[in-house]
């Protein structure tokens, strides 16, 4: 099972960018779905996450009303529009799939992860 991260670039304060979450399977037709950022020197930081129907969405405070996580028609594909960007929004970004059917904000309970992909907004 792999996830698969695309979208990233480097962009100036205020541009917008849609990162896309793929899996090889349907992995997570039927888990919650997160996105994690991680700064260099930094831990890994919860982003937003979306349960697997698709009704429920949580987000960090620092994103909310900036970033929105969404499901694709394609039951393997998940996407993080994110609008507005700042510098202190650079970072890996990563997608993971959580184990059980909560949907959670802790990074420990995912345990799919795809190989990130780098976020770099420029003042």
């Amino acid at each position: 099972v792999q996830l698969q991260a695309s979208g990233g670039g480097l962009v100036q304060t205020g541009d917008s960018l849609r990162l896309s979450c793929a899996a090889s399977r349907r992995t997570f037709s039927n888990n919650p779905v997160g996105w994690f950022r991680q700064a260099p020197g930094k831990g890994r930081d919860f982003v937003a996450t979306i349960s697997w129907r698709g009704g429920t969405t949580y987000y960090s405070d620092s994103v909310k009303g900036r970033f929105t996580i969404s499901r694709g028609n394609h039951e393997n594909m998940v996407y993080l529009q994110m609008n507005n960007l700042r510098p202190e929004d650079t970072a890996v970004y990563y997608c993971a799939a959580a184990r059980g059917s909560k949907t959670t904000t802790d990074v420990r309970d995912y345990n799919y992860w795809g190989q990130g992909t780098q976020v770099t907004v420029s003042s």
